[in-house]
């Protein structure tokens, strides 16, 4: 896949009649893939937690957009990555009234926080960014394999499943004999374990696609971008979860003065769920230096995103802690 400097989001090709969920959408790198995606026709469902943040973005999202564009598009429903119960309430939803899904984007996540647990017990990190979206994927897959379904006259790869990784998977472990960090705790570990996870899962959901019995499942594609360094609220949850004024101010210096807009690092979860030469297990992030800045393009994951056992291990037990098993790959 050649690098293109020049390709932004107005090269996304026309999305009339695809319906997306993307998690998070309220904020950051959410805001700017759906913005995106609906930009181009697709109708977007924003699953966020909180009703007045995802309003509040829609009402931004509508005013960015040209008048004449059809309000109905855009859709918020309420999601908590936190709580299995939510992920049950919000799929079930959706099966109910939009059972054919052509694009989830798993963006949603934490970062750094101080420990937590979820609504189920589960490391705060791991649970939201991980263990949240393999369960919501699960469930969400019987409309993904519909969708499928319906475009069997389309090229292969028009329904995607892409995940929203970091640079930071190259630093973690999955720590099998302590998953949820419960013996010894760093918020940084946590956070690297987690996006490490995203791209096991990721390789891992492609394989299984691949060997699926249902030929529309194996006309899925799972793929994944990462944003480099971007300025995103995502930096200054943890400070402000502990309280840490300092560490929050020296993250605003950093994003300010470094990184890239929050719509740059968009790019390529939107290359990722959408470029036409997109193949499964691609991995897209930013072409510039150590991929923190720059255009989408192809990246390498480090080696242990890769290890097929890991992925194995881990796909079973987050089916077992999730009670997720995804029988329609089956």
């Amino acid at each position: 896949m050649p690098a293109n400097a020049a390709w932004s989001a107005d090269d996304i090709p026309d999305l009339s009649g695809t319906t997306a969920v993307v998690t998070g959408a309220n904020s950051g790198l959410g805001f700017e893939t759906t913005l995106g995606l609906v930009s181009k026709g697709a109708k977007v469902i924003l699953a966020c937690r909180s009703r007045d943040k995802a309003e509040a973005a829609i009402a931004e999202l509508r005013a960015r957009l040209v008048p004449t564009h059809d309000a109905s598009l855009l859709e918020f429903r309420a999601l908590d990555l936190a709580s299995l119960e939510s992920i049950r309430a919000f799929a079930e939803g959706v099966l109910e009234d939009s059972p054919r899904l052509d694009l989830l984007i798993n963006n949603a996540g934490v970062m750094a926080l101080p420990r937590r647990t979820t609504a189920d017990g589960f490391e705060m990190q791991l649970g939201t960014n991980h263990l949240g979206h393999f369960a919501l994927t699960g469930r969400l897959m019987p409309a993904l394999i519909a969708a499928s379904a319906a475009r069997s006259q389309d090229p292969a790869g028009s329904v995607r499943v892409v995940s929203v990784a970091s640079v930071a998977h190259k630093f973690g472990k999955i720590r099998f004999d302590d998953l949820q960090r419960e013996r010894r705790y760093d918020k940084w570990m946590a956070y690297c374990q987690s996006k490490l996870a995203n791209l096991l899962f990721m390789f891992e959901l492609q394989r299984k696609l691949e060997a699926a019995s249902d030929e529309a499942a194996r006309r899925m594609l799972a793929a994944a971008g990462h944003p480099g360094y971007s300025d995103t609220n995502l930096q200054y949850a943890g400070p402000r979860m502990a309280k840490a004024s300092v560490s929050e101010r020296m993250m605003h210096i950093g994003n300010t003065r470094f990184a890239q807009t929050a719509a740059q690092g968009a790019l390529p979860t939107l290359y990722a769920a959408t470029h036409p030469e997109v193949r499964g297990g691609d991995y897209i992030g930013p072409g510039g230096a150590f991929e923190l800045k720059g255009p989408p393009v192809k990246v390498a994951a480090k080696p242990r995103a890769h290890d097929p056992a890991v992925a194995k291990r881990l796909w079973e037990v987050s089916a077992e802690l999730t009670g997720v098993d995804f029988a329609a790959l089956d």
